[in-house]
């Protein structure tokens, strides 16, 4: 059975509401998962955002997890680590760089292999460079920061914004989004399995 962490900063919005989602569509298709979710930062017991659980009640969940600060335990636990923004996957890399293999944005693993991999990939490459090169006291050369600029206009983004503080509908927007990618993570999980019988 596969165990799938989704992270976000407070776990109080996006990330309960992928694994609320994740858990009900996988039970309708049959496809065995465990769940969980968790914050880069927050703390335990909050609850989750009163706009959030109404977005997952219009959809018939009734969720009512609380805010799990992310840790050891459950990155160890996790088979697959998908987190909403870039920015959550580096915070989490650089707590967790042994948990490099299996963290993802979730649009990232959702749509890997896709003809944005090569882009990213270079993207990554240059990244590197650049990080490399500033630690030495250098900076990149104009053509390299013209490919890191042409690169970052041509690679959709795989971030899920944040609906925290915004209305009913701002979240309403934000459960369809992360509800159409785990619709598509699932195919993707169901394909895997189909493989390996």
């Amino acid at each position: 059975m596969t165990r799938i962490l989704f992270v976000c900063t407070g776990n109080t919005c996006r990330s309960p509401m992928a694994e609320a989602l994740l858990r009900k569509l996988a039970a309708e298709r049959g496809i065995p998962l465990e769940v969980r979710s968790a914050g880069v930062s927050t703390v335990d017991g909050l609850p989750v955002s009163r706009h959030a659980s109404e977005a997952l009640r219009k959809r018939s969940i009734d969720h009512r997890g609380q805010s799990k600060a992310l840790g050891t335990g459950s990155v160890k636990w996790a088979d697959l680590v998908l987190t909403m923004t870039g920015g959550h996957k580096r915070s989490l890399l650089q707590w967790f760089p042994e948990a490099v293999d299996k963290t993802y944005t979730l649009k990232e693993y959702v749509y890997l292999h896709s003809e944005a991999n090569g882009d990213i990939e270079r993207l990554e490459k240059l990244y590197t460079e650049m990080h490399m090169k500033q630690a030495l006291g250098g900076q990149l050369t104009d053509e390299e920061r013209s490919q890191l600029l042409e690169l970052e206009r041509k690679i959709p983004s795989f971030d899920i914004v944040d609906p925290f503080g915004g209305s009913l509908e701002e979240y309403e927007q934000c459960a369809k989004e992360i509800e159409a990618t785990v619709r598509k993570l699932l195919d993707k999980l169901d394909r895997r399995e189909s493989e390996q019988d």
